[in-house]
């Protein structure tokens, strides 16, 4: 294979780095021999191999010479039914980007400066991040920041941050941002860089759009930074997706379990499945999503769980009843998010893909199956959507040291909402409660804040739509027969569930 020319290394490098992504020498020159074959067609060859590579659950965007040359191989494979020259085709497959939380870019904000860097994360930068966050949205918030002019304001007017240290030997009303604390036994402290009180608040939310303003360019979702024109593009092109609907199942059991009540629902759940598939492979358009979130096993996967070969044949029997559905296998993707309780290193989040022991089989049948982390994001044409399968709401309750006030509203899964959103993370939980990997807690974080966020829980089903962000929870398909749709295009939710 002859070496490419420094031209052409040049513009690989140089479009492979918009993508967020670094070619290592083996891999420029794999994607050097893909273009190759295209002499006429190039820059639409390269395109559609990035967005091939952004559809890839990959796990560092270093690229090496496998990376490349799996995606190529599928390219070349389905050369003969793919017209590369065609801006439509491009298009099509540029609309869906997944994002695993292990290769999301991590970014630390320098309050001197007042800009973000990329930055290594360690655990002394976990809980000092997320307070700087915060504070640095709470500083440009039009009611807690300063006045531009000195003009006479009233104590219920001015709401100016003041930091805890400065509290000493002030009278009156002041405002101060903190994070709440356990500092001795039933006792607890809203406290910042400097000191600690005792009165709690939430920060109030910043619109995403003014924050995107702050953030000069930045990739903080992950996926990559798309130039101006391309967000122009892939905006019309969205709101042209009538036809693009998700769905959404949580609680997908396929084990064999032991307990005869627990097998009739496992086995109730692979029928309720079928049901569901056949009747969106009768579409005109089928979906172009299906997000299958866990847990897949109805018993936890702990050290007492025994029946991982058994686990493995069942994602092959599922992988089997997807594939017997021919028009889902051919126009739809499959994606797969682990639940809590599913098989895993820890319990600590961000949790990683299911392991591909479990999974092979099912991916003989469905090669291109996506097996994410949990929680993933996924980027359709611009819109962004965080997934999470935790029993968030549960766990917030037991953690709840104020009652939520009932004046707006007594709804529980609204007042998770609106406390993920303002704390602009998934899971603002004591580390004691919800362990979380330290240099990967970047990966929870709601900022700026997604347009969707889906919150798979095993409590009721939900759908709220909060300061402009959709939020909605699809149920436990296993326990209540409940699923979800979703329309990027409109942002709308179709809460649906079979009947028992």
């Amino acid at each position: 294979m002859a070496a490419p020319s420094a031209a052409t290394r040049r513009k690989l490098q140089r479009k492979f780095k918009l993508r967020g992504f670094t070619l290592k020498v083996d891999a420029l020159e794999e994607a050097a021999a893909f273009l190759a074959r295209f002499p006429d067609a190039e820059d639409d060859a390269l395109d559609l191999l990035l967005d091939e590579l952004d559809k890839e659950p990959l796990q560092s965007s270093i690229l090496d010479r496998d990376a490349v040359r799996r995606v190529v191989a599928l390219l070349v494979e389905a050369e003969e039914a793919v017209d590369v020259a065609s801006p439509a085709a491009t298009s099509a497959r540029s609309a869906l980007r997944v994002v695993d939380s292990f290769v999301v870019p991590r970014f630390h904000y320098d309050p001197i400066k007042k800009v973000f860097y990329e930055y290594v994360d360690a655990r002394f930068f976990l809980s000092l991040d997320r307070y700087q966050v915060l504070l640095q949205r709470l500083a440009r918030d039009i009611y807690f920041s300063k006045p531009a002019f000195d003009t006479v304001m009233t104590e219920d007017d001015n709401c100016e941050i003041t930091s805890i240290q400065s509290l000493i030997g002030c009278t009156g009303r002041r405002w101060i941002m903190g994070v709440i604390s356990q500092l001795e036994e039933r006792q607890f402290y809203l406290e910042d860089l400097t000191g600690a009180v005792n009165t709690c608040g939430f920060p109030p939310l910043e619109d995403r759009e003014a924050s995107l303003s702050m953030l000069m360019g930045l990739d903080f979702f992950g996926g990559g930074v798309i130039p101006t024109e391309e967000t122009v593009r892939l905006s019309t092109l969205e709101k042209k997706a009538m036809n693009d609907m998700f769905v959404i199942l949580s609680d997908v059991w396929l084990d064999n379990s032991e307990d005869v009540h627990m097998c009739y629902l496992v086995e109730k759940t692979m029928e309720k499945l079928g049901v569901v598939l056949d009747g969106y492979d009768s579409l005109e358009a089928v979906p172009s999503l299906f997000v299958l979130m866990g847990n897949f096993c109805s018993r936890p996967c702990n050290l007492a769980f025994n029946s991982f070969e058994e686990l493995r044949l069942q994602f092959g029997k599922l992988g089997e009843m997807i594939a017997a559905r021919s028009r889902l296998k051919e126009h739809s993707r499959f994606l797969f998010i682990p639940g809590p309780d599913d098989a895993g290193p820890s319990k600590a989040l961000p949790r990683c893909a299911l392991p591909k022991y479990l999974t092979e089989e099912l991916q003989k049948h469905i090669p291109n199956a996506i097996f994410v982390s949990n929680p993933c994001r996924v980027k359709f044409y611009t819109q962004e959507i965080v997934f999470f399968r935790q029993d968030l709401l549960y766990r917030m309750r037991r953690s709840c040291l104020i009652p939520p006030a009932t004046e707006e509203t007594s709804d529980p899964f609204e007042h998770l909402v609106a406390t993920i959103t303002h704390q602009s993370h998934l899971c603002p939980l004591p580390l004691t409660v919800q362990p979380i990997i330290w240099n990967y807690d970047h990966c929870l974080r709601l900022y700026p804040t997604p347009h969707t966020i889906v919150l798979g829980d095993k409590s009721e089903q939900k759908a709220f739509k909060y300061t402009g962000i959709t939020c909605f929870n699809p149920g436990s398909f296993a326990n209540d027969s409940t699923f979800a749709a979703y329309r990027p295009c409109t942002r709308e939710v179709e809460l649906s569930a079979l009947e028992s």
